[in-house]
């Protein structure tokens, strides 16, 4: 066994606002370490993957430019870093966003275009069982969720939803509208383990 293979994958979790205790704590019973990313030293730990949580995306990206992070995050994504964004995380990755007039920027790596706010305000949250490709059903928690209205070709489709996208992955990008944490189920957490192991932009420095 390779001394890459031995050690435990390292996970940044983007840590500024939003749900990412529930991420941190589910990762780690699958036996990943976490570090929590508040500012530009946090960036100088290993990381062999990103998380992007769910909150609000137009306080996340003033958060990002205020605090310096957001060009050496950028560079590591676009560059290959394996992420995992959900609901706010999604929007953060999305080229374009319906409904969006925040006037910091997102890191529009993920060419696709989703709506802000689709499923209505915290009344319209709620939860549904539907399949997710290669995984079978799944269980998929909404609140305050955006969907997917349009994703480029070279984008992979993993779900659906009442006739709207809300799971995609695009090369090392996972986005999903859900939030995978706030349930029991860990295999999409796995799956990004799997990514973030065997990928070689991993640790890279900055």
């Amino acid at each position: 066994m390779s001394s890459r293979a031995a050690e435990k994958p390292q996970i940044g979790v983007l840590a500024l606002q939003g749900a990412f205790i529930e991420h941190e704590d589910m990762l780690k019973r699958l036996g990943a370490d976490c570090h929590e990313i508040r500012e530009r030293a946090d960036l100088d730990a290993p990381m062999d993957g990103l998380v992007l949580p769910g909150g609000e995306s137009t306080t996340q990206k003033k958060l990002l430019a205020d605090l310096g992070l957001y060009d050496e995050l950028h560079r590591r994504i676009a560059d290959g870093l394996p992420v995992l964004a959900t609901c706010a995380g999604l929007i953060l990755l999305a080229k374009d966003a319906t409904q969006d007039a925040c006037p910091y920027p997102g890191f529009a790596t993920l060419p696709i275009r989703v709506r802000r706010n689709a499923y209505g305000r915290q009344l319209g949250s709620f939860v549904t069982t539907h399949d997710l490709k290669g995984l079978g059903p799944i269980s998929m928690t909404f609140i305050r969720a955006p969907y997917i209205e349009e994703a480029s070709p070279g984008v992979d489709v993993l779900a659906t939803v009442d006739d709207h996208i809300v799971a995609v992955k695009y090369h090392h990008q996972i986005g999903l509208a859900f939030h995978p944490e706030l349930g029991k189920d860990t295999r999409i957490h796995q799956v990004f383990l799997k990514m973030a192991e065997e990928s070689p932009h991993s640790r890279l420095p900055l």
